[in-house]
């Protein structure tokens, strides 16, 4: 006898029909990426980088057949329906932080990784002139990172750009992983050594407000 094989859950229920659509592998975290302001494919596939770009090109395309983002010339942007799964999505992450957020695990912590998060939540408006360069050392991880903010506009260099250094945060991964994540608190970190800002006094004072922490930390 032939058997008939049902897509999703089979079930009539709004929780399974959202599972359907939002269930599968990389979904969530592409709409995270999404919610919090990434728009472009290449910084999609960049965010999320054990993500194919093929997986990544499915997702989008059931996302737009579902009516959850359009594509507007090279932009992929949330609709009505894809906006209000904002409350959802960061009340799971706020769960998350209460219920089964320890210490991190060595496989999760990607300092590249890290850097790209944190270069979208910079505000170094407070400082002078048009350019401003943050510096990125880690004391367990050999790579060196520069974000220079131009025009406000951020952009992550992993080699030097060859412009003055304004500030280091100087720190190992785990720490700079927990402290952007909420888990640690900015103040503690810098009081205990876990995290140093190194540069003119008149501007580290400043990198409390400076870097903004994941959306995450305030759940």
């Amino acid at each position: 006898m032939k058997m008939t094989t049902v897509a999703g859950y089979g079930q009539y229920c709004p929780i399974s029909r959202a599972l359907d659509l939002l269930g599968e592998r990389w979904s969530l975290l592409i709409l995270r990426d999404l919610i919090t302001g990434t728009t472009r494919f290449n910084d999609l596939a960049r965010g999320l980088p054990g993500l194919s770009r093929s997986l990544l090109a499915k997702r989008l395309r059931q996302f737009e057949r579902a009516g959850l983002v359009e594509k507007i010339d090279v932009r992929y942007v949330l609709t009505d329906a894809g906006r209000e799964l904002e409350p959802i999505l960061f009340g799971l992450g706020a769960w998350g932080a209460r219920w089964s957020f320890g210490e991190p695990e060595p496989a999760e912590l990607d300092a590249q990784l890290l850097v790209w998060w944190m270069h979208t939540r910079l505000d170094t408006s407070s400082f002078p002139g048009k350019r401003h360069v943050l510096g990125v050392r880690f004391s367990d991880d050999p790579h060196r990172y520069w974000i220079v903010v131009e025009g406000g506009v951020p952009s992550v260099c992993d080699s030097d750009p060859g412009f003055p250094v304004d500030v280091t945060i100087a720190s190992d991964v785990s720490s700079l992983y927990q402290v952007w994540l909420g888990r640690i608190p900015l103040h503690h970190a810098v009081r205990t050594g876990r995290l140093e800002f190194q540069g003119p006094s008149d501007l580290t004072r400043r990198m409390s407000s400076v870097l903004r922490l994941s959306p995450v930390a305030a759940g």
